[in-house]
């Protein structure tokens, strides 16, 4: 578990306060029935901004708050806990992009709007079901930009994309040139096909070739923070039901086979926190290569929240199965944040290649 500074232990108590108080899953349940054309509650968002949490990453002197990547993950494990719907993480992705890539006149254009919550940023990456960041076939010419991506998260509502080319990565307005339509996914939550038609570009002017890697790294473990969360909820909620739920005229939480599914689930859960928070600290410590340590965290993360949401099911029996539990709700994202930034066995298979095996 990391050690956290007074600082970072306040962030932590802030958002679980405001996420259990604002944004419980019953107002997640009232966003997916109103189904808003963001996919979350703009109100809601503009009290994050005020907050401070969209200028986490981004320094200071650009209107940020220069905290590090284990702050952001600690304000998205908590709103993980709830199923905030929120653009924090996709716009968090976004700056990092530009933060690793962009020149000073880029940076100062758009960092502060996106730390004030002024725009949604989005990073725009993959081209077909599946996360292959090697089959990139968008290209730039004359500065226009002409390719379509899949299934971009909050590209809803994003006034600004960083878009992967063929040579590299480029800041694109959601203006001229740029048609979007809603991809319905089962966790009702903004994903987006975007078409780009010539639309304006201007490529990050800093950044080495591996950039794309190290983008979509910061994009996943920002991912596994808020499955952290999800997961924490989910077998609490299941502990809780086990230990108060009757049958066969004694408690759930007394029968043994129970008991040992519940405390696999705990030690997988302590597994978890680990190699999340790990990668984390590996980022903000400045460690050259931290692919490595991303793709444990979330073939870790990934395989962990699909056991515990699929238990969370089974062990509230037939209540679980019904849409009027909040089960499913940690089901459904479950299995969208699984694949999102490449799933546990892409995330294994590149980490046996990293280590030479």
């Amino acid at each position: 578990m990391a050690v956290l500074t007074e600082e970072q232990t306040m962030l932590r108590d802030m958002a679980r306060e405001w996420a259990d108080n604002e944004a419980p899953v019953s107002a997640f349940r009232r966003m997916r029935d109103s189904a808003p054309a963001e996919f979350y509650d703009p109100v809601a968002w503009r009290a994050q901004a005020e907050m401070g949490w969209a200028g986490i990453l981004i320094p200071e002197a650009q209107g940020g708050a220069g905290m590090g990547y284990l702050s952001l993950g600690l304000v998205l494990e908590q709103l993980g806990r709830n199923l905030v719907a929120t653009p924090l993480a996709a716009s968090a992705a976004a700056t990092s992009a530009l933060l690793l890539g962009g020149s000073e006149a880029q940076q100062a254009e758009w960092l502060p709007r996106i730390a004030a919550g002024e725009i949604v940023a989005a990073l725009a990456v993959n081209e077909g079901p599946r996360f292959a960041p090697e089959k990139i076939a968008t290209r730039v010419e004359g500065g226009r930009l002409t390719g379509t991506k899949e299934f971009v998260a909050e590209g809803d509502s994003a006034q600004l994309f960083v878009v992967a080319a063929e040579d590299g990565l480029y800041l694109v307005r959601g203006e001229q040139g740029v048609s979007r339509s809603p991809r319905h996914l089962t966790d009702a939550r903004s994903h987006a096909q975007i078409r780009f038609d010539g639309a304006p570009a201007e490529r990050l002017a800093a950044g080495g070739p591996d950039l794309l890697t190290q983008v979509t790294d910061r994009a996943a473990v920002a991912l596994c923070a808020e499955m952290l969360g999800m997961a924490e909820s989910a077998f609490a909620q299941t502990n809780d039901y086990l230990k108060t739920r009757v049958q066969f005229g004694q408690v759930l939480a007394s029968f043994q086979a129970l008991q040992h599914r519940m405390a696999k689930m705990f030690t997988e859960l302590e597994l978890m926190r680990s190699v999340v928070e790990g990668a984390l600290e590996a980022i903000d410590s400045g460690k050259k290569d931290v692919s490595q340590d991303v793709s444990l965290a979330k073939a870790v993360a990934g395989e962990t929240l699909h056991r515990v949401s699929r238990e969370m099911i089974q062990l509230h029996g037939g209540i679980g199965m019904t849409d009027e539990h909040d089960a499913g709700f940690y089901l459904k994202r479950a299995r969208v944040l699984e694949a999102m930034w490449g799933n546990a066995a892409w995330h294994r298979d590149r980490f046996a290649r990293l280590g030479g095996y």
